[in-house]
């Protein structure tokens, strides 16, 4: 069977990728004919992009928690308990050295080197990381990862298709009706041109891939978005 690609699609993968190789190359390195620049290069580039993706999502965390204050504060009826401001984020005290950009690059320049050593084996590979897993489709693990806009005062909900036929979304509009079924859409951003409400509310959604006509994997995480007002 077919393998997929050793290099992870997503940050943290790539990130975990260079933490493995940072820790176990300089095991390998003399067999693959690499220096020692080489593996600091690699440690270096695992750490800076490690503490990247650690700042990073603290500030994500800290901007939703910032937004969700607003939020509160700008439309709230009055009265009640007065909201405390959310925590100031505290970045990580050890900064790591600045590193040229092009941490892929390098990667998969560095990686197609070790690959074509000629004391480079499968096993090396597999204990580097860098021997794709075997591609195999199972439906019942999929679950879509849904992102809720605005647009025009209309939600606007996005998702991945990947191998899947179409994606069956359901609609809580918080009129004590719960989930009741929206559409069945094969485009990967569909349009809720439903009527707004004159006051604000706020529009939950979730979503369940279809292959063959039928339910396949597990309903996405609700995603919700204020309309009207």
């Amino acid at each position: 069977m077919p393998k997929s690609y050793y290099l992870p699609g997503d940050d943290s993968g790539k990130a975990e990728l260079l933490e493995l190789l940072a820790s176990q190359l300089p095991m390998y390195a003399e067999q693959l004919g690499l220096t020692a620049e080489d593996t600091s290069e690699v440690q270096a580039d695992a750490e800076a992009f490690r503490y990247t993706l650690a700042v990073l999502n603290q500030i994500q965390n800290s901007s939703k928690q910032w937004t969700a204050h607003k939020n509160i504060l700008r439309d709230s009826d009055t009265g009640g308990p007065v909201p405390s401001f959310p925590p100031f984020m505290e970045v990580p005290a050890k900064i790591p050295a600045a590193i040229p950009k092009g941490i892929v690059p390098r990667l998969t320049r560095l990686v197609a080197r070790i690959k074509s050593s000629r004391n480079y084996t499968e096993a090396i590979g597999q204990a580097l990381g860098l021997v794709g897993s075997i591609k195999s489709i199972d439906p019942s693990s999929w679950k879509p990862e849904l992102t809720a806009t605005l647009e025009a005062n209309h939600p606007q909900i996005a998702w991945p298709k990947g191998h899947a036929d179409s994606l069956e979304i359901m609609v809580d509009r918080g009129d004590d009706k719960g989930f009741v079924p929206l559409t069945i859409t094969t485009s990967p951003r569909y349009s809720d041109t439903s009527p707004v409400p004159a006051h604000t509310a706020v529009w939950h959604y979730k979503g369940i891939y279809r292959l063959k006509d039928e339910q396949v994997g597990q309903w996405s995480n609700v995603q919700s978005i204020a309309v009207g007002g």
